[in-house]
């Protein structure tokens, strides 16, 4: 009631204020009504304990816990459609390890497929980085003691095993057997896993552990967090030496290996250089998986799964294995007699196909001890060996080719008709030419010996350089062919470009002409002398073993150039042919046959009236070529000899070369008859 009349009287005084003030109002405007209605309400309301909650708040309640839902519901979706499988993996990880299994390398084999190369078992410590580290620091350095304890001892006591079992009884019993050598094994391993934290998770700890260590480990590596053993094969090359430059090794990936094969693993074996690296992508087999179950700590529980290895394909080489052995043992003999030379070649190829059926570089190496992980010392010393037992010096090492060229500068004077095969020429034991400009200045140019009048197959075999100095620079009224033709023909016959064999690290040579020349030596022109030493295979020639046998292989088959090969057919594990390699022809008919057997009958005169005189008692026919070869200034010379037999139908034909050994009939000619005579008695 009291609301009431406070209403009406407010009612009424607005009207008489609004008509007394203001006659131009006729009316009350309706907010004003309603402002005062809430007015009155709020003062009616005043004093109550309880107010009723208004529609609004509880509209936007329910909305507010609508929209949680939503975002609840759409983000679970989210997490189970979208991210399902990425979790399901994340879960599975924290549980599953997934192991590479390394794949047996294929078996390298001989021509008879005798084994050169084979797979022997081996044991590498690895170790997941992130469960190792995981563990407490009191657990990695009770692992760390213990490895390096069993693996000190087995390296003091690898026959008997009596030292490895003592320790490990010792380890049983908790006593420490620790000392000099497995601290420093200590320290290593902890240094290794330092640097290789947080930058790979799988490290291989000790590689080629020791059988009765591996033992040992594998009685206590189940309890190590993220330990393990891992069988991995390991290359044994048998006669290690002996076959180093033609079979090479394998090693660790480097970073480069690893950007150029992203699907290796770390712990793979590549190969690095020789038929390993050439042959990489035959040899290398399928890696394989393990699937393992771990526990919390990241030790192994169950072994799930398993995909086996693949292992690599086989090769099958040209190679003789005992003509390969008799050729390194008496090059190695003769150089031991030498106070003079350490450094030689020899090569032997079948002139019928381009196949090696032998190569060997001395001084070698021992490919076993980079399969096995060579220290760095080690290393540091083949590096650093003057002698450079890395270089393959049959196709890296380059040389003047001394007068093993002259059968070819022979060949090329016959196709271009620069002369007859019976026109002689007088020998009086070199020839004199006068400066063109100023004739008081006069360049001689010798010969060995004074030999008469000569014809092509006496100037061969009896290496006149006075002859071929004619036939080359020319001399007289006989033109010659002259620098470009020279070098045009030498290139015919693969000199001054690589000769394509299937190996890596073969060098060109080089055969020099005018406009190499005036690019090394600017201050010099090109003259006739260069032409003339170009043409007896002195002054700037450089040419490799394998070029030259190469090249006069093609006089000994008669006119086909072709590409030196090692691998002749490529296997399965069970020895069936994959693959068998074709012969490769470089180049054929550029000499005339007629021509040729003028050229073959010049070496063979060298052996019956010549420089090879000493090999006429063969049990076959041999025909050849010495060479003595100067280099420096000092007047050394390489030994050269080459020579294919029989002579009628040849199968093989053979190169040695002594680096700075002398004359080539006393060093490297008495080297091939020794093998031949060896090889033709077999």
């Amino acid at each position: 009631m009291e609301l009431k009349k406070y209403f009406t009287r407010r009612l009424f005084q607005s009207k008489s204020a609004g008509f007394i003030q203001n006659r131009a109002r006729e009316s009350i405007e309706a907010e004003e009504i309603f402002l005062d209605a809430e007015a009155v309400r709020s003062l009616e309301d005043k004093g109550k304990l309880e107010q009723p909650i208004k529609r609004r708040n509880f509209f936007l309640f329910y909305a507010l816990i609508i929209v949680c839902l939503l975002v609840l519901l759409l983000r679970a979706g989210y997490l189970e459609i979208a991210k399902g499988d990425y979790y399901y993996n994340l879960a599975q990880g924290n549980c599953l390890r997934i192991y590479s299994l390394p794949a047996p390398r294929g078996i390298i084999y001989d021509y008879l497929g005798r084994p050169l190369v084979y797979n022997a078992p081996s044991f590498d410590l690895t170790v997941n980085l992130n469960d190792f580290l995981a563990s407490s620091i009191e657990n990695q350095e009770e692992i760390f003691k213990k490895i390096s304890v069993i693996l000190s001892s087995a390296e003091r006591d690898k026959e008997s095993g009596n030292e490895l079992l003592k320790s490990f009884t010792d380890l049983q019993d908790g006593s420490n057997v620790q000392d000099d050598m497995a601290e420093s094994i200590q320290k290593d391993l902890r240094k290794k896993i330092e640097e290789a934290a947080g930058q790979i998770s799988h490290l291989v700890a000790a590689k080629n552990i020791d059988r009765s260590a591996a033992l040992v480990l594998e009685n206590l590596i189940g309890d190590w967090p993220g330990w393990r053993l891992e069988k991995n094969p390991q290359r044994q090359y048998i006669k290690s030496s002996y076959f180093a430059h033609l079979l090479g090794y394998t090693g660790q990936l480097s970073p480069a290996d690893l950007e150029k094969h992203p699907d290796y693993s770390r712990n793979e074996q590549i190969g690095k250089v020789g038929l390993e690296l050439k042959y990489e992508s035959v040899l290398r087999g399928q890696p394989g998986q393990e699937q393992v179950e771990v526990d919390s700590l990241g030790k192994s529980q169950n072994l799930l799964a398993t995909k086996p290895a693949q292992p690599g394909q086989g090769l099958v080489l040209f190679v003789n294995q005992e003509l390969q052995e008799k050729l390194y043992q008496t090059l190695e003999k003769t150089l031991k007699q030498l106070t003079f030379s350490g450094k030689a070649a020899a090569l032997a190829i079948d002139p019928r196909n381009g196949g090696i059926l032998a190569l060997v570089s001395l001084p070698s190496f021992d490919n076993n001890l980079f399969a096995q992980g060579i220290s760095r010392e080690s290393l540091a010393a083949l590096e650093n060996d003057p002698a450079e037992p890395f270089l393959n010096r049959v196709l890296a090492g380059q040389y003047p080719s001394g007068s093993t060229v002259k059968p070819l500068i022979a060949a090329a004077a016959l196709e271009e008709e620069i002369i007859k095969p019976s026109r002689q020429i007088d020998c009086q034991g070199g020839i004199s030419v006068f400066h063109k400009y100023n004739p008081e200045i006069v360049y001689h140019y010798p010969d060995w010996k004074v030999h008469g009048l000569t014809d092509i197959i006496k100037a061969i075999a009896q290496s006149c350089n006075v002859y071929f100095y004619t036939i080359g620079g020319g001399y007289g009224q006989i033109e010659g062919l002259g620098v470009d033709r020279i070098k045009e023909y030498l290139q015919y016959f693969g000199l001054g470009q690589a000769a394509q064999i299937d190996l890596i690290g073969e060098k060109e040579g080089l055969v020099p002409d005018p406009s190499w020349k005036k690019e090394k030596k600017p201050n010099e022109e090109w003259y006739l002398g260069d032409t003339y030493h170009l043409a007896i295979g002195q002054g700037d020639i450089l040419v490799t073993p394998l070029q030259m046998t190469v090249a006069l292989a093609s006089i000994a088959n008669g006119g086909v150039l072709y590409q030196p090969q090692i691998v002749d057919k490529i296997v399965d594990l069970g020895g069936k042919i994959i693959e068998d390699i074709p012969t490769k022809i470089i180049r054929q008919g550029f000499i005339q046959e007629k021509n040729i057997e003028i050229v073959q009958e010049g070496m063979r005169q060298a052996v019956l009236t010549g420089s090879a005189r000493s090999l006429i008692d063969l049990p076959v026919e041999v025909a050849g070529k010495t060479g003595t070869a100067q280099f420096g200034s000092a007047g050394q010379t390489h030994a050269w000899f080459i020579g294919y037999a029989p002579y009628e139908n040849p199968e093989i034909i053979l190169t040695i070369l002594i680096e700075g050994g002398g004359e080539g009939s006393q060093i490297a000619l008495p080297i091939a008859k020794e093998v031949l005579e060896w090889y033709f008695n077999q």
